[in-house]
């Protein structure tokens, strides 16, 4: 099991308390599943965001 904070904590607490998983260990298998089904949508947001940041850096001043 990983160690998680106290905030981490209180995320799958309130998991369970909405009857969203049954425990702890099943919410943290929520997150995990939910990121997992996500990831390439939030790895092409950050990508296309780091695009940006790097067409800005090259159009600003040199250093």
């Amino acid at each position: 099991m990983t160690r998680l904070r106290q905030p981490e904590r209180r995320v799958l607490d309130t998991l369970v308390d909405a009857g969203v998983a049954r425990s702890r260990s099943d919410a943290l298998a929520w997150c995990v599943r939910l990121v997992g089904k996500n990831t390439d949508e939030w790895l092409s947001e950050l990508r296309s965001a780091l695009q940006h940041v790097e067409r800005a850096r090259a159009a600003g001043p040199q250093a």
